[in-house]
C-alpha cells in the first residue's frame, strides 16, 4: 500500500488539472491507508470538492461531516458541507452551517451573501409550505399513498375534512383539483377513505350553491347514488348527509350569506329534480342496501314536503307521486319471508309508511287525494291473483302499510268488498307466511270499533285457533297481538268491555311472558309491546304490568335497540300507563241528560283515579324509565314521529317535585329540549311545560348542562303566551326566575327572546300566584341594565307598577316587589326621585314597609329609604327624614342585635349614619 501522503498530493494535482475522477481515486486510496486524523479529514474534505464538482451532493455532504466531526471549526469542510445540502433541498441544515463560518469569519462576503440568499429562501419555503393550497396538495399525497402509516392517513383525512368545512378552505381544495383527487379515494373502496372524501364534498358543498351545482356535475348524481347503495351503515349516512348538504344548498334552506355569490342568477330547478328523480329510483331498487333504501327514503321525508304550509307549491309531492309512489308502495309490500325480496331493515318499511303520510298530506284539493287513493287501488289490484298467492300476500301487505300511513287511505281500502273476507281466508291458510301477514293486516285494520266488530265476529275464533295450533313463534304472537287489539276496542272506557272479565288480564299475561323471554328475536318480542300497547287501555292490565319490574326493564331495553319501530309502541303502552292521553271534561249535567236519552255513557274505570296513576308513575321511575326516553329521544325523525314525540310522557313524570332530581339524574333534561323545539304545537308545548317544572327547582347547570341551559329560555318564554293555561304561565315564569337568579348571560337570554312584556303584563294578573311569580320574575331581571332602562323611560307606569305592588297584603309578592325595587334604587339614582312621582302613596306604602313584621320585606325596604338618602337629591333625603320614617328607623336603630331581624337593624343604622353625614339629624350628645 502507497504513502498516504503521496496519495493526496497527486490528488491534489489531478484536482487542479481538472481531472476529477483521477482525483476523487487517489483521495480514496489515500483515506484507506491514512492513521492519522488530522491529514484524514484534509483528504475527506478534498475529496468533498471533488464530488460537489461531480453533483454527487449526498457524497460531497458525507465525507465534509467526517471532517467535521475531527474538526468541528473547519471552515472549508463546513461550507462545503453547506453548498452539498443547499443543492439537496435541506436549506434549515445549510443555514446552520454557513451560519457557523459566518461566526468564525464575520467579514467574509461569500458567507454572509450566503446566509442572506439562504435566509430568504427559507422564508419562501416556510410561506409556501404552509400555504393552504400546499396543505391540501400535502394531504391528498399523504392518504394517496399506499404506504404511508395509517396513524398519518388518519390524520390527513380528519385534516382535509376539517379544512373543507370553512369556506376559504373549501374553495382551495375545489381550486386545487380537490373533486377528481376525493374521486380517486373514492375509487379506492377502502371504508375510510370513502368516508374522508364523502365528508369533505359535504363540507364542500356547505353553504355554496355555486360549488354545490359544480360538484353535482363533476361528482355525478348517479354515482352519489351509488355510494349510498353500499351495505355500509356509516358510509350510506355520510352520503345521505351529503345530499341533504347539497339540497340545502341549492334551495337557500341554509340561511347563510355569501356575498359576491349572491349576485349569481343559479338556477338549480333541473339538479334539484334529478337528484328527487335518482332518489325514487334508489326506493324501489334491489342494487340498493337496505341502510341505502331507509335513507333514500329519510330524504324524501325531509325535503318534498312544503318547509311553510301556506306555500300553494306542492309540486315536489306531485312529482314524487307521479314517479314513485308506486315504488313505496312495492317496499311496504316486501315479505321479507318470500325470496328474492328487496334488501331493508327492520325499520325501512315504517319509514316507508311515515313517507306515505307526508305525501298525502302535502295534498291541498280532492282530485289529488283522489288520484293517490287511484294510484293505490291499481298497484293493490296489480297484485291481487288468486292463483299467485305470492303476489297477493304482497298485496295485502301494502294495505298494512297504507293503515299505518295515511289511514284514510288503508281504511278505504280495507272497505272494499272481498278484502276483509281475503284476509280472514288468509288466516286459514297452510302456508304460515300468508297467515302472518294476514293476521298482521286484521291487527292494522281493526282501529276503529266498527272493523274490530266484524273481526270479533268473523275472526276471533280463527285467531284463537291459529295461537294454539301454530308452532311457529311468530304467527303465534301476532295472533295473540290481534286478540289484543280487538279486546281493547273500547279503549278505557269500562263499561265497553269486548271480552269477558278477566280475558284482557291473561292475554296480558302472555305478552309480558314473550317480552321477558331473551331467547326470542327483537323483531317478534316487539310484537308483545304491541299487544300491551293495546291491553293497558284497561286500567287492571296497568296495574298488573307496571308492578312487574322484569317485564318493564325488558321493554325499556327493547327500546333502545337498532329497530326502531318498536318506539311508537313503547310511547302508547306509556301514555297509557300514566293516563296522560287528552280526555274530554264531561259535566255531570251531560251525563244525566245521556242516561235520560238511553245514550252512551264513558264509564271510569276504579284504577284509572289519581291515586292509583301516582303509584303507576313511581313505579316506572323506579324501572329506570328516564333512560330509556332519553334514548327514544335521539331516533331518527322519520322514526320518531312528531306525533310519537308528543306522546312521551314527561310531563306525567313530572308532576312531583321530589321526582324531579330522579329525571335529571337520568338525563331527562337534556332529552326534553328537542321535544321543545320540534315536533306539534301540543307536543312542544307538553315538553316546555316538563322543562319548566325542572327547571324551577333544579340547578340549571346540572338539570341542562353546557350550552343546553341557554337552549331551554326559548321554549320557557312560549309557554308566557296567552294561548296557554295558567298552569304553564305559573311555571314558566318560576323558572325563568331561577334561571335568572343563575347569571348575568342567563338574563340577557332571556331579555333577548323579547320575555320582558310578557312578564310586565302578567304582574298586572288577576291571579295572585302568577302575579307574584311574574314580579318575582322581574326582580331577579332587574340587575340587566336594559330592563332598568324601561323603568327610568317616560310615558310608562312600569315603576309606578312596581311601587304599588309594594304596598299589596301579600307578603311573598311584598318581598318581590320591594326587593326589585332595592335593585332598581341602588342600580339608578334617577328612580328614587321617579317613585316620588309616580303615585302620591309612596312615602306611606314605604313606611309601612318599614315597620313590617317580616324580617324580609323591612330589610328590603330600608335599603331603599338608604339608596334614596344616597341619591345626591337634598330636597328628597330632607323630606325622608322630617316625616315619621325618621322615628320609625330610629326604634329599629335602637333595637337590640337579633339574629332574625338582623339586616334590617344594620339596614337601619345605616340609614341613620348616612343621615347624620348629610347633616340632617345631630348625634345624640349626653350633657357634661
Amino acid at each position: 500500500m502507497g504513502d498516504p501522503i503521496q496519495f493526496k498530493d497527486e490528488g491534489n494535482k489531478h484536482f487542479q488539472a481538472g481531472e476529477i475522477e483521477n482525483a476523487i481515486e487517489c483521495y480514496t486510496k489515500a483515506i484507506k491507508g491514512c492513521k492519522d486524523k488530522k491529514v484524514l479529514a484534509v483528504i475527506y474534505r478534498n475529496r468533498s470538492a471533488c464530488y460537489l464538482k461531480k453533483e454527487n451532493y449526498a457524497n460531497a455532504a458525507s465525507d465534509a461531516s467526517k471532517a467535521i466531526d475531527v474538526d468541528a471549526a473547519d471552515i472549508k469542510a463546513l461550507y462545503r458541507r453547506c453548498q452539498a445540502l443547499e443543492k439537496l433541498g435541506k436549506l434549515d441544515m445549510a443555514f446552520k452551517d454557513v451560519q457557523r463560518c459566518a461566526t468564525i469569519e464575520p467579514k467574509n462576503q461569500t458567507f454572509l451573501e450566503t446566509l442572506r440568499r439562504l435566509g430568504a429562501e427559507i422564508q419562501a419555503k416556510l410561506k409556501t409550505t404552509f400555504s393552504t393550497d400546499s396543505r391540501v396538495q400535502n394531504m391528498f399525497d399523504i392518504l394517496l399513498d399506499e404506504e404511508m402509516e395509517k396513524d398519518k392517513r388518519e390524520k390527513a383525512a380528519n385534516n382535509l375534512i376539517v379544512l373543507s368545512r370553512e369556506d376559504a378552505g373549501a374553495e382551495r381544495i375545489f381550486q386545487n383539483n380537490g373533486v377528481p383527487l376525493l374521486l380517486s379515494m373514492i375509487e379506492t373502496g377502502k371504508q375510510e377513505m370513502v368516508l374522508a372524501a364523502v365528508r369533505t364534498l359535504s363540507g364542500m358543498c356547505t353553504g355554496h350553491k355555486a360549488r354545490a351545482m359544480a360538484i353535482i356535475q363533476m361528482v355525478g348524481v348517479d354515482k352519489m347514488c351509488s355510494i349510498m347503495a353500499v351495505d355500509n351503515e356509516e358510509i350510506v349516512l355520510a352520503t345521505c348527509n351529503l345530499f341533504q348538504c347539497i339540497n340545502d344548498s341549492l334551495t337557500g334552506e341554509d340561511k347563510k350569506e355569501y356575498g359576491k355569490e349572491e349576485a349569481l342568477v343559479l338556477d338549480a330547478s333541473k339538479d334539484l329534480k334529478t337528484i328527487l328523480l335518482a332518489l325514487v329510483e334508489m326506493v324501489g331498487s334491489k342494487k340498493v342496501s337496505g341502510h341505502g333504501r331507509d335513507q333514500a327514503l329519510n330524504l324524501l321525508s325531509k325535503n318534498v314536503p312544503r318547509i311553510v304550509k301556506k306555500s300553494k307549491d306542492n309540486s315536489k309531492a306531485l312529482f314524487t307521486i307521479d314517479h314513485g309512489l308506486k315504488k313505496i308502495l312495492k317496499v311496504c309490500g316486501q315479505v321479507s319471508e318470500l325470496p328474492d325480496q328487496l334488501p331493508m331493515t327492520e325499520n325501512t318499511q315504517l319509514i316507508a309508511s311515515v313517507l306515505l303520510t307526508k305525501l298525502y298530506d302535502e295534498l291541498s284539493c280532492d282530485p289529488e287525494r283522489d288520484n293517490f287513493r287511484e294510484i293505490c287501488n291499481e298497484y293493490i289490484n296489480s297484485k291481487i291473483d288468486p292463483n299467485d298467492m305470492d303476489r297477493t300476500i304482497h298485496a295485502i301487505n301494502v294495505i298494512s302499510g297504507l293503515l299505518q300511513g295515511p289511514f284514510d287511505v288503508g281504511n278505504a281500502l280495507v272497505g272494499r268488498q272481498g278484502i276483509m273476507e281475503m284476509m280472514v281466508a288468509l288466516c286459514a291458510s297452510e302456508r304460515e307466511v300468508d297467515q302472518m301477514v294476514a293476521v298482521e293486516a286484521l291487527i292494522h285494520s281493526a282501529s276503529k270499533v266498527s272493523r274490530a266488530s266484524f273481526i270479533i265476529t268473523n275472526g276471533v275464533s280463527l285467531l284463537k285457533d291459529l295461537y294454539k295450533k301454530t308452532k311457529n313463534e311468530k304467527i303465534k304472537i301476532r295472533s295473540l297481538v290481534g286478540l289484543c287489539k280487538l279486546g281493547s276496542a273500547g279503549g278505557d272506557d269500562y263499561s265497553l268491555r269486548q271480552f269477558a272479565e278477566g280475558s284482557t288480564e291473561k292475554l296480558a299475561k302472555q305478552c309480558r311472558k314473550w317480552l321477558c323471554n331473551p331467547k326470542i328475536d327483537t323483531k317478534t318480542r316487539k310484537w308483545a309491546i304491541e299487544g300491551l300497547a293495546y291491553l293497558t287501555n284497561d286500567a287492571d292490565v296497568k296495574d298488573d304490568f307496571v308492578e312487574d319490574e322484569i317485564a318493564l326493564k325488558a321493554m325499556f331495553d327493547l327500546s333502545k335497540s337498532t329497530d326502531k319501530t318498536i318506539i311508537y309502541s313503547v310511547a302508547c303502552t306509556l301514555v297509557n300507563c300514566t293516563n296522560c292521553y287528552d280526555k274530554k271534561d264531561i259535566l255531570p249535567e251531560l251525563v244525566q241528560l245521556a242516561k235520560f236519552s238511553k245514550q252512551h255513557v264513558p264509564e271510569q274505570h276504579p284504577k284509572d283515579k289519581k291515586d292509583f296513576i301516582e303509584q303507576r308513575v313511581k313505579r316506572l321511575l323506579k324501572a329506570g324509565i328516564t333512560s330509556a326516553l332519553a334514548v327514544m329521544v335521539k331516533a331518527d325523525n322519520s322514526i320518531l314521529t312528531d306525533q310519537t314525540k308528543e306522546m312521551l310522557v314527561f310531563l306525567a313524570l313530572t308532576d312531583d317535585p321530589k321526582d324531579r332530581g330522579t329525571i335529571v339524574a337520568q338525563g331527562g333534561g337534556k332529552a326534553l329540549i328537542p321535544l321543545a323545539l320540534e315536533g306539534t304545537e301540543a307536543g312542544k308545548t307538553k315538553a316546555s311545560h316538563a322543562i319548566a317544572r325542572i327547571a324551577a327547582i333544579s340547578n340549571p347547570e346540572l338539570a341542562f348542562p353546557g350550552e343546553r341551559v341557554y337552549e331551554v329560555v326559548r321554549p320557557l318564554v312560549g309557554l308566557l303566551h296567552t294561548d296557554k293555561d295558567g298552569m304553564q304561565n305559573y311555571e314558566a315564569l318560576r323558572s325563568l326566575t331561577n334561571l335568572a337568579g343563575f347569571s348575568e348571560k342567563l338574563r340577557v337570554k332571556i331579555v333577548k327572546e323579547k320575555a320582558i312584556s310578557d312578564i310586565e303584563n302578567y304582574m298586572f294578573e288577576d291571579h295572585d300566584q302568577i302575579r307574584q311569580a311574574a314580579t318575582e320574575c322581574m326582580c331577579n331581571l332587574i340587575s340587566c341594565k336594559e330592563v332598568q332602562e324601561r323603568f327610568l323611560a317616560d310615558g310608562n307606569d312600569r315603576l309606578k307598577l312596581l311601587v304599588l305592588l309594594c304596598g299589596e297584603e301579600d307578603e311573598n309578592l311584598q318581598i318581590a316587589a320591594a326587593g326589585a325595587l332595592a335593585m332598581l334604587t341602588a342600580a339608578q339614582k334617577k328612580t328614587c326621585n321617579k317613585i316620588t312621582l309616580v303615585t302620591t302613596q309612596w312615602l306611606e306604602i314605604l313606611q309601612r314597609l318599614c315597620i313590617h313584621t317580616n324580617p324580609n320585606v323591612q330589610h328590603r325596604a330600608l335599603v331603599v329609604v338608604y339608596n334614596m338618602l344616597d341619591s345626591d337629591n337634598s330636597e328628597l333625603a330632607k323630606k325622608l327624614i322630617e316625616c315619621e320614617l325618621l322615628e320609625i328607623l330610629s326604634v329599629i336603630g335602637k333595637a337590640e342585635n337579633n339574629p332574625k331581624r338582623q339586616q334590617a337593624i344594620d339596614a337601619a343604622r345605616t340609614c341613620l349614619v348616612k343621615a347624620m353625614d348629610l347633616g340632617l339629624i345631630k348625634p345624640f350628645a349626653t350633657p357634661s
